[in-house]
């Protein structure tokens, strides 16, 4: 990827501008905390928080967490979407997903789910099993994104030109292209993201251990081959987040028939016009990844998942008419033996050419920030105990 990188240098990524009046050479610690004291200093310290925490805010009508005044015209809309779409949209999408398990049941008759460590699904399944799960998840989670509201989803492929070149002779350019990809590496602005990437290429996630029990999607989710995490485990020989992730990536690149792993690098969601900092999780493998990026454009509501709660959120986006999605894919990024050698000089590359592709500007904020945005939008009487936690 020497050349993309040159490319990357002259059009250099955008970064989120600190603010002036403050010393961001300080330590996390240091960073000015919310005063209890009174109502003004609290809206105070929010609005600075909005601006140091950009990455997870909200700019649409609805406002903050969705509880903004809205304008009339907005609430007669929303008023006609409660008692027309709102109904329909969940009774047939708890259709397809009822549709989609019992698909998912018969093809996994009288087959044992594969046991082995953080793993328990059948994504090993061959033959006519597996076309027909895969196949019907990709229709139905189109379908379920259709009923949703996005009747279109705009898909533009980068052209691979820049890689072509970085192949300094034709033997290596075909090795490159015998590689299979290990991972897909995607931004992470919505729920809807997963339904995006099942109709597109299906391939595993990582999910808390406790997703496999839920009705419905658990067997759903054991046939995605997700990888279940369990954090609190304390057994000598538990691999942790890490390790599980890079041996299935380092499958995936090896095994054409085993599912590619989807991982989002930043660990959180954010407002979609930002790229936080990527964890070197999908980077550890040296296997090459395929950059994808998802936007949301929006007029009234955004689909973005930032600072508003599930349900809230889910009510609103069912009561929109149109929704809009725009997805681009990047080339596959293979990396340089240096990149293999330094999976935080891999991410820090790959998020890079993410961010100038995607227009994005890049944050280096994260989880741990957007815990202390959250607790104080909801009441300072919260921010001490959030403060004190780490990030994930």
């Amino acid at each position: 990827m020497e050349s993309e990188l040159k490319d990357l240098n002259s059009k250099p990524a955008k970064i989120q501008q600190p603010d002036p009046t403050h010393d961001d050479t300080s330590s996390k610690d240091d960073r000015p905390l919310l005063k209890a004291d009174s109502s003004s200093t609290a809206a105070a310290n929010i609005h600075e928080l909005e601006k140091k925490f950009a990455a997870y805010v909200r700019s649409d009508v609805y406002g903050t967490m969705g509880r903004g005044e809205l304008p009339l015209k907005e609430k007669i809309m929303l008023g006609i979407s409660l008692v027309t779409l709102l109904p329909l949209r969940i009774v047939f999408g708890m259709s397809l997903v009822v549709v989609y398990y019992l698909i998912c049941r018969i093809c996994t008759m009288f087959s044992a789910p594969n046991q082995e460590e953080e793993e328990e699904g059948y994504a090993h399944l061959g033959g006519w099993r597996r076309a027909v799960i895969v196949r019907s998840g990709r229709f139905l989670s189109r379908s379920l994104l259709f009923v949703v509201g996005f009747y279109w989803i705009t898909e533009t492929h980068k052209d691979s030109a820049n890689t072509k070149e970085n192949s300094k002779t034709e033997g290596t350019h075909q090795l490159e292209e015998q590689e299979r990809p290990g991972a897909i590496v995607s931004n992470h602005v919505s729920y809807l993201d997963i339904l995006y990437h099942m109709s597109s290429s299906f391939p595993s996630f990582v999910a808390k251990r406790s997703v496999a029990k839920i009705p419905l999607v658990g067997l759903i989710s054991k046939c995605l081959g997700c990888v279940y995490v369990q954090r609190e485990s304390k057994s000598s020989d538990f691999k942790g987040v890490a390790g599980v992730v890079t041996d299935r990536v380092r499958e995936a690149h090896h095994n054409g028939s085993a599912p590619m792993m989807l991982l989002f690098p930043e660990g959180t969601t954010t407002n979609g016009d930002y790229l936080l900092s990527f964890k070197t999780g999908a980077f550890l493998a040296g296997a090459p990844v395929v950059p994808v990026i998802l936007r949301y454009p929006y007029q009234r509501f955004s689909p973005a998942w930032d600072s508003i709660t599930g349900v809230r959120h889910v009510v609103f986006l069912l009561c929109q008419f149109i929704n809009h999605m725009e997805v681009m894919h990047l080339p596959t990024y293979y990396p340089s033996q240096q990149e293999k050698d330094d999976p935080k000089l891999y991410a820090n590359n790959v998020r890079r050419l993410m961010a100038t592709e995607g227009n994005l500007i890049m944050s280096d904020i994260g989880l741990a920030e957007k815990r202390i945005y959250h607790a104080a939008l909801n009441g300072n009487n919260r921010l001490p105990s959030v403060l004190h936690q780490k990030d994930d």
